[in-house]
């Protein structure tokens, strides 16, 4: 809601970019991992790469993620 009140107009506009992108990064700062879902995605694959940078540890499969308990 925010962003389109700011005048957002699609995924991966000019504001999208400025804005929810540097946002994302902040958080990936206070996460202890990354669970990659499959898709294409800028986005997430920069958030990915920020992560590996960090030394956060990035899954790409749930089964994979340690002490993992399907509800």
């Amino acid at each position: 809601p925010i962003w389109n009140v700011a005048g957002g107009q699609a995924v991966g506009d000019a504001l999208y970019d400025e804005i929810l992108h540097p946002t994302a990064g902040r958080l990936i700062e206070r996460c202890d991992a990354i669970l990659r879902l499959p898709g294409a995605s800028k986005g997430a694959d920069n958030d990915v790469r920020l992560a590996i940078k960090r030394g956060i540890p990035v899954y790409f499969d749930i089964n994979d993620v340690p002490e993992f308990v399907e509800a």
